[in-house]
């Protein structure tokens, strides 16, 4: 975990118990007094030497989490408390990072004067930056960095993050989101990282960015994939409400991103308050127990979100149903903010009436204890404050700006309104021009939001002061008023005013508040061109008003480093990002997806970009998927690209590494192909080409493996997870047994007569007759050698018919 202080604890516990800060010690004074702190042996054997010493009551104490403030630093040492938590807006006062420091280190030292000194977790939503903490760094809300499409970056920011949370001794991250939001109606929107599994499910990195490359390793913090699973999809967009959908098609939306985060080693998982088809998921075993813990493979420990348990059985508060029901179906540790001794209570009960076996709660007290000697807790439980000075540090708000800058997604530009020139004057209006609070959204200091300068950033009018320089004159007026034609162009930077689950929930309207409306109205009166900043946590219902508007530009919630807004605002970025969701035309239309047939306003995946010189590039089209792949060609197909200069046609490139070599040529959105090698790995990109000869940036990448040839360099092997008398679920197993690295992996299997594939996850599939063909998906094609990765699919069959598919390959 992070570098902490030693902790002295089997030789000095009248001295802890006193309440005394637990002293330093070396590596070299360690005189463990038993195998459980001895950090030489194996974990398993620490935990099964601890759990020998362990009464009911200390493991019923493991398996339960109260709130800061409802809890004394006493009550963690009486109760034998595993895991304390700050809710939303829940902190120490001051607060400041020193003050969570010592905070933490209270209640950590009352955890370490208990007989057998098991630390606490101490966990908190750090979900876009240590967003609780005054004067951290706030990063852009999930939504904008699914913009990016930059796995990478996200991971680095997942690191930033980390480092400030160890800063503070918070050891236990929840985040990050995974939800794959289907409406935009929906209050989490911006939570999720985008609407398809594949984006979410590629920005998993940032469970590595957390964690680190070990647990133990320097500030690392244990992160939470949440909300497990389907909350992004409920009917209406209802925050906690219910996920209608078959079995196959909430494995083939909703789970790859949680999936994902296991093969990224995750080590807590945190339930929905959703349900699915009228079940609620903190008591669905057959999710959290059969398909996570089993089918998955995941080896942390599951959480219940804020008294998650109770809406179990229908009926407010705590009961013994809702805690047997949940502990049975396999959450480990529980989120009881302020009834956390009754829940013990009841748990003793139904443990000591065998409601609740004993295995199962020693399981649930194995997965805690393991993720807390992995930290490295028992050896360093206090904070390194080393890190504290990393919470919004120089190099953490730069690395932000970066990230808002590649999160900006251009939606139109007539007339190259932008990039904005200096010189002259600009006017700028809006409420969310100059507001912290507005341009960081929810779940900043406190829950729900709020306006203000509520923490340290630079605003976006800021932003544009800086960029504009000394020779422009910059005028504010937060209503748009005393705007005249002098004025070379107007910034309107409007949007949502913050809010968070519950709150945020949009029923009705989609649509601008009528101040913002206003306050754009008074700009186009005075004939000036107006560029309209849209900071929201989601796409909004614009369309009616589109048409008055020079330039629009998705901002999202950048968070606090406003200035990114401004660097692609004036050019000094290019603007790169591309829509995480799709673009309703209005508000009826949702719940709108990609691929579900309506006609967006904008479609998934679209972003303009700048004119370079004099032309005007056409938009790189949509990343590539592949078809009708044979033993010597393949067919190549991707969403159109077009913008003002128009599109003549599209060039195919074959990419090996930094070179590129054109393979195909086509006048529209599809090309084959031909001339490839039997049983060869290729990846092929595309560029949209006007009739200049300008081209778009490249696009995405598509990896495509041919038929025929020799299938070594990988294996594939099959695991029935479940199985019925009309229906299965597979799940394959996809390795790398070759020397070097796979850029894109395909596995064939045959179906017996009468079967079908009714849904599959983690792969892209096609059937032809009985024969079935499973390509990689966007974000598991790549396998270093001996690397595995896995993917599934549920079939149909004839009752009674106990057959099941054959003959995997993978090449």
């Amino acid at each position: 975990m992070r570098s902490r202080h030693w902790a002295i604890r089997a030789a000095v516990p009248l001295l802890v118990a006193a309440g005394l800060v637990v002293p330093r010690a070396s590596a070299a004074s360690w005189n463990a007094a038993a195998p459980y702190q001895d950090p030489s042996l194996p974990v398993p054997t620490r935990v099964a030497d601890l759990m020998s010493r362990m009464t009911l009551d200390e493991k019923l104490g493991q398996m339960t989490q109260a709130e800061r403030g409802s809890v004394s630093n006493a009550d963690v040492t009486t109760y034998r408390l595993g895991s304390v938590l700050s809710g939303g807006g829940s902190a120490p006062s001051p607060n400041t990072a020193a003050s969570w420091a010592d905070m933490y280190d209270g209640f950590q030292n009352a955890a370490l004067a208990t007989p057998l000194g098991i630390p606490i977790l101490y966990g908190a939503d750090a979900v876009h930056g240590h967003n609780n903490v005054v004067g951290a760094t706030i990063f852009p809300h999930n939504i904008g960095l699914g913009a990016t499409r930059d796995p990478a970056l996200v991971e680095r920011i997942g690191r930033a993050v980390a480092e400030e949370v160890s800063g503070t001794g918070v050891d236990w991250d929840f985040a990050p989101c995974l939800c794959v939001a289907r409406n935009d109606r929906w209050g989490r929107t911006y939570e999720s990282f985008g609407e398809t599994p594949e984006l979410p499910s590629s920005m998993a990195t940032i469970v590595t960015g957390l964690q680190g490359a070990t647990l133990n390793g320097p500030a690392s913090v244990l992160a939470t994939a949440k909300h497990y699973v389907g909350d992004g999809g409920t009917t209406g967009g209802v925050d906690q409400g219910d996920t209608q959908l078959s079995e196959a098609d909430l494995r083939a939306i909703h789970l790859p991103p949680f999936r994902a985060a296991v093969e990224h080693g995750v080590g807590s998982v945190m339930i929905s308050f959703s349900s699915w088809n009228g079940a609620r998921l903190h008591g669905h075993q057959y999710l959290i127990t059969t398909v996570l813990k089993g089918e998955l493979s995941f080896s942390g420990f599951v959480v219940s979100d804020w008294n998650g348990i109770d809406q179990i059985d229908g009926a407010p508060g705590t009961s013994a149903l809702d805690v047997r029901t949940a502990v049975n179906a396999g959450v480990d540790m529980v989120m009881v903010p302020t009834a956390w001794r009754q829940f013990i209570d009841l748990l003793r009960a139904e443990v000591q009436a065998g409601r609740v076996t004993t295995a199962r709660v020693d399981d649930a007290v194995r997965r805690i204890l393991t993720k807390k000697f992995e930290l490295g807790l028992f050896e360093k439980p206090l904070t390194d404050r080393s890190y504290t000075s990393t919470v919004g540090s120089a190099a953490h708000r730069a690395l932000a700006r970066e990230a808002v800058a590649k999160s900006q997604v251009v939606l139109k530009n007539a007339g190259n309104v932008l990039p904005l020139a200096r010189g002259g004057k600009i006017f700028v209006a809006g409420r969310s021009a100059d507001d912290i609070g507005y341009q960081s959204g929810g779940w900043t200091i406190s829950w729900q939001g709020s306006s203000g300068n509520i923490t340290p950033g630079t605003t976006i009018l800021q932003g544009i002061r800086n960029s504009a320089g000394s020779g422009t004159t910059v005028t504010y007026s937060r209503d748009g008023t005393g705007i005249d034609s002098s004025y070379r162009v107007a910034v309107a930077v409007v949007g949502e005013a913050p809010y968070a689950e519950g709150q945020g929930d949009r029923p009705g309207s989609l649509g601008l508040e009528a101040a913002d409306l206003n306050t754009i109205a008074n700009l186009r009166a005075s004939g000036v061109p107006v560029v309209v900043v849209l900071v929201s946590g989601r796409p909004l219902d614009i369309a009616s008003q589109l048409s008055g508007w020079n330039a629009l530009v998705a901002a999202w919630l950048p968070g606090t480093e406003g200035q990114g807004v401004a660097d692609v605002l004036f050019g000094t970025v290019q603007p790169a990002g591309k829509l995480p969701v799709t673009w309703m035309s209005s508000a009826s239309q949702q719940p709108i997806n990609s691929g579900d047939g309506k006609t967006p306003l904008f479609p998934y995946g679209f972003g303009l970009t700048y004119a370079k010189e004099d032309s005007s590039p056409p938009t790189a089209p949509g990343t590539p998927a592949a078809s009708a792949v044979t033993s010597s060609s393949a067919t190549l197909t991707w969403a159109a690209s077009s913008d003002d200069v128009g599109v003549a046609g599209y060039d195919v490139v074959r990419v090996q590494g930094s070179t590129e070599t054109a393979v195909a040529t086509s006048a529209t959105a599809s090309a084959t192909v031909t001339g490839l090698a039997a049983g060869t790995s290729y990846t092929f990109a595309v560029y949209a080409r006007d009739a200049a000869g300008n081209r778009s940036p490249r696009s995405g990448t598509v990896s495509v493996t041919t038929g025929g040839g020799q299938a070594g360099g990988c294996t594939a092997a099959a695991s029935v997870q479940s199985q019925w008398s009309t229906g299965y679920v597979i799940q394959v197993t996809v390795t790398n047994t070759g020397t070097t690295s796979l850029t894109g992996w395909g596995v064939t299997f045959t179906l017996p007569p009468g079967h079908a594939v009714t849904g599959s996850w983690n792969v892209t599939m096609t059937t032809s007759g009985q024969a079935v063909t499973a390509r990689n998906a966007a974000h598991n094609g790549s396998l270093a050698p001996g690397a595995s990765t896995s993917f599934g699919f549920q079939g149909s069959r004839p009752n009674g018919d106990t057959r099941l598919p054959s003959g995997y390959a993978c090449g």
